[in-house]
This record gives structure tokens, C-alpha cells and sequence, in this order.
């Protein structure tokens, strides 16, 4: 007989996507270019990474732009912006508590900083809200998320430039205003740690106008800009809407010692060092202590001037969040395998999914555990899900077994970290929706439990069918996790 788990009453069971994947309409109704609109489809899959890791040049932004040849999925997504009620009923049906999703800055402010806001942008989102409130589903919006104004990239290099924390939080104060007790859950930046190693994917920053400076100087530059902006912003929800939170939010990755050397041991001290810094930052209020040795040993030297120290230590985050796909290994030698904007070494007791990322329930529960050990914050787990290859059938069915498995898996491991004594509050699949991947821009990686009808070259008709995971996770809800 299996065993039953308690989640909390008011557990917040729902689902997360990202605007420039699922959204569509790039350049409808006033918007402005992003970041996410160069990003071209690769039909190499060895490529698709490289791809994206690759530092971006004004001149490649140009040639994206005026390129009429390719395939820039996530220009036109999965068109959740005219199918926006269709979608919000399908989650409503499936009993969401929650539902995750992203604002897009160009949307709201084409240019990035221009002195009045986009009306159009801000109403298509306060329809959204407004949809999804009227199903009783808690809004928990991303401010930026993969999707900086394009103009601001091209006028000061993105958050490499310090004016860059003004133009943020001008655009977050006009959210906060227009959605004020509407919205209560925010989070500031998507996975903020990967600005440390994708400049312009997180932080729209541009190669050619770096100067003399390494790559890992600005880069860190723009982290310590983020950190300063989520500050502010958290500062300024405080103010104009009390009720609401706010959260800070990373990308987990889980990475065990190779073995049980101590050098490897150490090596896996490390990668939470840098796993945790930005969070650590946010949480606490100050940067860590291990952070002078780490930015010694990477070259970095960061103008943190005392109102800098100010905003961060007076104002800290209400509740921690994070993505988990995956554990990884730390130090040793082996074989490697795909993971999550990074490859690692297997490990002999996982099985890994059809990209080759590996699948790790327990990892969940031991993230979990060190997180709030950290921080002692209530955790939202913000995104979690196994990106496979469905196969819808003559008879519009698609039998994923596979995510039910893999979300089942990690749902026990909630549901034992509860045990645990862990404050977790809230649980949003990734992609409940199928939606453009983020490093392959490809439709064939699918998270949903509805699947959407699109294939990689942006063909098909959008229509919406249910997985079998739909109805399994309907009944997960609605038992509120004792039935798995």
C-alpha cells in the first residue's frame, strides 16, 4: 500500500509557463522587440545549446532582425495571447490553485524605459489576472524572465549598465499599481544565477560594447545590478501593496560529489556556493562571506556602493522559489551527459530523459531540505517537469505514462520533505501547456499535460488535446496530493 502524504490545506497546486515561449504575438499591439525574438531554431540538436550560450553581437541582433528566411519560434509561441481563455479554462478544469506566468517588459514598455507604460500591454494582462481570478486561481507573475527590451540591449548594453536598475523598477512599480490586490505572489527575475553564464539570454547583454572588460566582469556586474533591482522593487511592492509578496527565485541544481574524496566533497561545497550566491543575496540581505573568494578567483571586482548595501539588507525577499529538473555531479572524472544550460558527469544510478537530463526525485527532497535549512522561508517550487517526445494519436490521445511517473516521483518527495518539517507552499509544473523550449526553441521537447498542435517549423493548427497526465493530475489536486 503506498503511503499517503498531508499537503497543507491551502497547498497552491498549479502549473508555470514564460511569455516569450508560450505567449506569441511578438509584435502585436504596441510591443516592442526582445531578446527572446532573435532566438533562431536550430534543426542540430548538437548545436542547439551552443547556440544559446553563444555571446550575442549587436551585428547578430541586426541580422536577426532583418532576416526574413528563418524560424524564430518564440516570436509566435504557442499564441496564448488569443487563446488566453480557452488555456486559463483548460487549467481551471484540471483545478489549479496557482497559475505561474511571465509579464513581458517590451510589451509594457516597447523602448524599456519609456516614461508612460503600453495601455494595450497592461490590459491584455489584467484580462489574464482578471480570467484567472474569476476561476479562483491565485496569479504568481514573473516580472522578467528571459525577455529584456531589445532597445535597452542596443542603448546601454543591458544590465551591464547601472542605469539599467531604474528602468526596471519604474516598469515594476507601474505593475505593482495597475495589479495592486490582484496579484500577490511576484517573483523578480527568472533563475537569476544563470546571468553569471549567459549574459545576453538573462541580462541582454551585447559582446561588442563589453570594451575591455571580460566577459565574467560584466556578467558578474549585471548580477550585482539584478540583486540591487530586485531590492528596490521588493521595497517598492511593500509600499504600494502590503498584502503582497514577493520572491526570489533560482535555477537548482543539485550536484552531488563524484565520490567520497574530499576534494570532490568540496567541489560540491562549491557549486552550492555559486548555485546559492544570488539567492543567498537576496534572502539574507548581504552577500556571503565565501562571496570575496569567489569573485577573487573569477577576476571580479563590483562597485557596491553603500546604498547598495542599504536597499539589500532592508529589504529581503518574502519567500524563496526555484526550478528543478535535475541533480548533477560535482568534481571526478566520467562520462558526461546533457543537463539544464549545462552538461554533467552521469551518474550510474540515474535513468535520464530523452535529452539525456537526469532524473532525480530524491534530489528534489534534498534541495529542499538544504534550501530551507538556508533560509527558513516558505519555498515554492516554481518549476519541475520531464521534457519528452509525445506522440499524439489518430484519435487525439497522447498516453504520457512517462511525465506520470517522473511528476508522481517528485510529488512523494514533496510530500516527504513536508514530513521533513519544510515549508513548502506551493508546487507549478513546467510548461503545463506545451510551449517553445528555451534553449532549443523547438516544439518536439513537450512539458504540458495538454498538448498543443505545433511541430518544430511552427505548423499545425494550436488546437488543444488533453494528456492522460491532465486527468492524473486533475485527481492529484483535487485529493490535494493523498492521491497519487
Amino acid at each position: 500500500m503506498s503511503k499517503v502524504y498531508r499537503f497543507p490545506e491551502n497547498f497552491l497546486w498549479g502549473g508555470a509557463t514564460a511569455a516569450n515561449q508560450f505567449e506569441g504575438a511578438t509584435r502585436e499591439d504596441g510591443k516592442g522587440w526582445t531578446t527572446a525574438d532573435t532566438a533562431k531554431y536550430e534543426p542540430d540538436p548538437k548545436l542547439r545549446m551552443q547556440q544559446m550560450l553563444a555571446p550575442m553581437t549587436t551585428e547578430k541582433v541586426e541580422a536577426a532582425l532583418n532576416d526574413q528566411a528563418g524560424l524564430y519560434p518564440k516570436r509566435y509561441g504557442v499564441d496564448f495571447y488569443h487563446h488566453y481563455k480557452e488555456d486559463i479554462k483548460l487549467l481551471a478544469e484540471m483545478g489549479f490553485k496557482t497559475f505561474r506566468f511571465s509579464i513581458s517588459w517590451a510589451r509594457i514598455l516597447p523602448n524599456g524605459d519609456d516614461d508612460e507604460p503600453n495601455e494595450q500591454g497592461l490590459q491584455f494582462y489584467e484580462n489574464v489576472i482578471d480570467e484567472l481570478l474569476k476561476y479562483n486561481i491565485e496569479p504568481l507573475v514573473t516580472i522578467s524572465h528571459y525577455e529584456f527590451p531589445l532597445a535597452l540591449s542596443l542603448k546601454q548594453n543591458g544590465w551591464a549598465d547601472r542605469k539599467t536598475i531604474a528602468a526596471f523598477t519604474h516598469y515594476a512599480e507601474i505593475l505593482f499599481k495597475r495589479f495592486k490586490g490582484k496579484v500577490k505572489y511576484w517573483i523578480s527575475f527568472n533563475e537569476m544565477n544563470f546571468i553569471t553564464m549567459t549574459g545576453y539570454l538573462a541580462g541582454g547583454i551585447l559582446a561588442d560594447k563589453n570594451g575591455d572588460q571580460s566577459e565574467t566582469q560584466v556578467n558578474y556586474t549585471a548580477m550585482h545590478h539584478q540583486l540591487v533591482a530586485a531590492a528596490q522593487a521588493t521595497k517598492l511592492l511593500h509600499e504600494i501593496d502590503p498584502a503582497a509578496q514577493m520572491g526570489s527565485m533560482i535555477a537548482r541544481i543539485e550536484n552531488y560529489p563524484a565520490t567520497s574524496k574530499p576534494e570532490d566533497v568540496m567541489a560540491s561545497v562549491e557549486s552550492d556556493h555559486a548555485n546559492f550566491l544570488m539567492m543567498d543575496v537576496l534572502a539574507n540581505g548581504e552577500y556571503p562571506s565565501y562571496a570575496k573568494r569567489l569573485f577573487a578567483d573569477n577576476h571580479v571586482t563590483l562597485d557596491i556602493t553603500p546604498e547598495d548595501r542599504q536597499v539589500l539588507k532592508e529589504n529581503t525577499c518574502d519567500f524563496v522559489s526555484f526550478s528543478y529538473y535535475m541533480s548533477g555531479i560535482a568534481g571526478g572524472e566520467g562520462e558526461e551527459t546533457a543537463g539544464n544550460l549545462m552538461s554533467t558527469k552521469k551518474n550510474p544510478y540515474l535513468k535520464t530523459s530523452d535529452w539525456g537530463w537526469q532524473i532525480d526525485p530524491v534530489g528534489l527532497r534534498v534541495s529542499l531540505n538544504k534550501i530551507y535549512d538556508r533560509y527558513h522561508k516558505p519555498i515554492f517550487i516554481v518549476e519541475n517537469g520531464l521534457g519528452a517526445k509525445d506522440e499524439l494519436t489518430a484519435d487525439h490521445q497522447v498516453h504520457d505514462d512517462y511525465r506520470i511517473s517522473y511528476l508522481h516521483d517528485h510529488i512523494e518527495q514533496i510530500g516527504e520533505a513536508l514530513e521533513d518539517g519544510v515549508d513548502v507552499i506551493g508546487y507549478t509544473p513546467w510548461g503545463c501547456i506545451d510551449l517553445v523550449s528555451a534553449s532549443g526553441n523547438e516544439m518536439s521537447k513537450r512539458y504540458g499535460f495538454v498538448y498543443v498542435d505545433q511541430d518544430d517549423q511552427g505548423h499545425g493548427s494550436l488546437a488543444r488535446y488533453k494528456k492522460d497526465s491532465f486527468a492524473w493530475y486533475q485527481h492529484v489536486i483535487a485529493t490535494n496530493g493523498t492521491e497519487l
